[in-house]
């Protein structure tokens, strides 16, 4: 298998493919003190908009360290395995409040994972504004 980087807002068929699939992803953030925090998360990859978005609880650390970067956002990166086939994608992460965004979120979790998720009221997105893509597969 090859590795190959891909353009985030236009990714080749199969990449997406890949994505669209359901598999569990991680959430690399950096810790204040610039180590990284790597969680497992629910992950939606949106190359129209240039985003990926991963929904969570407005008090979670990967939340924190994102805020903690300012408002510039946190420099993070999602990936997903399934065997030999990884993808990354990285970028420059937020963290989203707004019910509308949230709910956009939601909806795209649901299709991708075929489960609604839970009403939370602490709900937040992390919606993550693409500036690499990559993987093997």
């Amino acid at each position: 298998m090859a590795a190959y980087p891909q353009d985030p807002g236009a990714p080749e068929a199969p990449y997406l493919a890949f994505w669209r699939e359901r598999h569990l992803c991680t959430l690399t953030t950096p810790r204040p003190d610039g180590s990284p925090h790597v969680v497992p998360v629910g992950v939606t990859y949106d190359p129209e908009a240039g985003l990926a978005r991963v929904i969570a609880h407005g008090g979670s650390t990967k939340v924190r360290n994102v805020l903690a970067a300012g408002p510039e956002g946190a420099r993070v990166a999602v990936c997903q395995v399934d065997g030999g086939r990884w993808a990354t994608l990285e970028g420059r992460a937020r963290v989203h409040r707004e019910p509308d965004r949230v709910a956009e979120a939601e909806r795209r979790y649901a299709q991708r994972y075929g489960r609604t998720p839970s009403p939370n009221p602490a709900r937040v997105v992390i919606e993550i504004e693409l500036t690499r893509a990559m993987g093997r597969g």
